[in-house]
């Protein structure tokens, strides 16, 4: 078991998240009515601290009953835990992703282009997103100083309680960026709003406000950047720099979401972000692995979805794209810490990814984890499994050859967010008018290529906007950014690139542009008579 686990209070999480399902305030269900969050919880001071847990829990864990239970009623486990919704949203709708079984729930619509607001995984994600918001709307209730004066609350208590609140909106305003950028509106409230009421909705540019302005405000109450790597604090908790990460996100995103150039902001934030104390991991593959919270990714990986086969299995992302990966005559699960047949092939790569590896020397970039032995590199079949080729970016293994505790679960972490794709939006920002120079992007970029073993570095006249695309692609793929990428280029819909399957087309063909966000779930607009349809659906 990871020692994390136990620094993160993973036990006092799932106590919490059988308490806590007090979330009418979004126009949430919790799955049993019985189970609320009352104030006799915070008769222990202790609580404090484990209900902070459970806000972050809800990031990794679905429910308290095993990988298979829900904490919200009529959505099932499979279709809502975080990191996999978030995945297949950003990745499997866009040009890196296949998944064989189309007969799972909303996967066949995610990655043909062809969704309607009856998805299951978008529903998943518009509530599981609501539900963290939830979460921490009445952390804050219960942490004012009016409640902790009529409680007694300890000085000691309170000056921890004090960054607690600070994550708490952090959280909160990622979960406001994830909506913001998938469904450009969302269910708004906060600590202030009473429970049970109907909430109004918040458009793009009220969402980019609020979440600019919460990140800003908190900042001094955050604990400092690089308390992660120097043991000063819980792994997998948000200081600074996860602030800073998601303000660099929605300043390089700017013109999507608000229509304005916010460039110069996102190199402010780069710019802090590297002189942070973070440093790339020694080993690509490092970020990877099973070991990657103790291994030399913990001073790379900015936030993680933390994963542990034994205390908190999920059907999370990477047990899901390690496990996927699994089941061809090529990969044997043994060599990346599942057991032998995975889920038989589930996962493959779109021919257009594969071919980011072609036509130049990547053959021994330690990012280039293709498996091709003679399977041809297009895909006109999503069912023949024996077709498109197959990747191992992730395993359930240690850096020192020791596999994962569980051979289903995994105990790799996700990352979330990561320094390199900050060397990659510096370069970008940089490009697109944003400050920073140019020798410092080059250099950027090579840092990347040499920590890859890749010998081709680039010059000045070689840093372009589309390389920048390509090598995002090669750097950050089944990472939750493509769709993203995509989007921000001009080419994400239309016909200007067109992929494998997208539209619904074994070559691609052009979608129309109101795909570029996806629809609220039918459900949650019954639920909430403010709540109007994206257009185009």
């Amino acid at each position: 078991m990871k020692k994390r686990i136990k620094n993160i209070g993973i036990l006092s999480l799932l106590s919490v998240f059988m308490l806590f399902s007090c979330t009418e305030d979004l126009n949430i269900t919790p799955n049993d009515d019985d189970t609320l969050l009352g104030s006799e919880l915070f008769e222990s001071e202790s609580a404090y601290k484990r209900v902070i847990a459970g806000v972050y829990g809800n990031l990794a864990l679905t429910g308290t009953e095993g990988p298979g239970s829900s904490n919200i009623a009529g959505i099932d486990a499979g279709t809502s835990q975080f990191g996999r919704v978030l995945l297949y949203m950003q990745t499997l709708t866009a040009d890196q992703m296949i998944w064989s079984y189309e007969n799972d729930p909303g996967t066949r619509e995610l990655q043909r282009n062809i969704w309607t607001a009856q998805n299951p995984l978008i529903l998943g994600m518009y509530s599981r997103t609501h539900l963290t918001v939830a979460l921490a709307n009445n952390f804050l209730r219960e942490t004012t100083q009016e409640k902790l004066d009529s409680r007694g609350v300890s000085d000691a208590v309170r000056q921890d309680i004090v960054a607690y609140r600070a994550e708490a909106r952090l959280l909160r305003a990622l979960s406001y960026y994830y909506m913001m950028d998938l469904f450009g509106k969302a269910n708004f409230g906060t600590e202030a709003d009473p429970v049970n009421t109907v909430l109004p909705v918040a458009n793009r540019a009220e969402l980019f406000s609020f979440i600019e302005s919460e990140l800003l405000a908190i900042d001094d109450d955050l604990l400092d950047v690089g308390a992660n790597q120097s043991g000063n604090m819980q792994y997998g908790r948000a200081d600074k720099g996860v602030a800073y990460m998601i303000l660099a996100k929605i300043y390089l995103n700017a013109e999507v979401y608000i229509g304005q150039d916010r460039y110069s902001d996102c190199m402010n934030y780069c710019q802090q972000l590297l002189n942070s104390g973070y440093t790339l991991a020694s080993n690509y593959k490092h970020n990877f692995m099973a070991d990657n919270n103790i291994n030399s990714a913990k001073n790379e990986i900015i936030f993680p979805i933390v994963s542990d086969g034994s205390t908190t299995q999920n059907f999370g992302p990477t047990t899901v794209m390690i496990n996927g990966s699994v089941g061809s005559l090529e990969v044997n699960g043994s060599e990346v810490g599942v057991s032998e047949g995975g889920w038989g092939g589930a996962l493959r790569v779109r021919k257009e990814f594969a071919q980011l590896w072609q036509g130049g020397d990547f053959s021994n970039d330690d990012r280039n984890t293709i498996i091709s032995d003679g399977r041809p590199i297009g895909i006109t079949d999503i069912s023949d499994r024996d077709t498109g080729f197959i990747i191992q970016k992730y395993s359930n293994v240690k850096s020192n050859g020791q596999a994962g505790i569980d051979q289903t679960f995994v105990d790799t972490d996700f990352p979330l967010f990561r320094l390199a794709d900050v060397h990659l939006m510096y370069a970008e920002a940089h490009l697109r008018g944003g400050g920073g120079t140019i020798d410092t992007a080059v250099q950027l970029i090579n840092d990347l290529r040499m920590r890859a073993n890749n010998p081709n570095l680039i010059t000045t006249g070689e840093l372009t906007l589309p390389f920048i695309l390509d090598e995002r692609s090669r750097e950050l793929h089944w990472e939750a950014h493509r769709r993203q990428d995509l989007i921000r280029y001009g080419l994400f819909t239309g016909g200007n690139y067109n992929w494998a399957w997208k539209g619904n087309g074994s070559n691609g063909i052009a979608i129309p542009s109101h795909l570029n966000l996806f629809p609220i779930p039918n459900l949650s607009m019954s639920s909430n008579p403010n709540l109007t349809q994206n257009s185009g659906y």
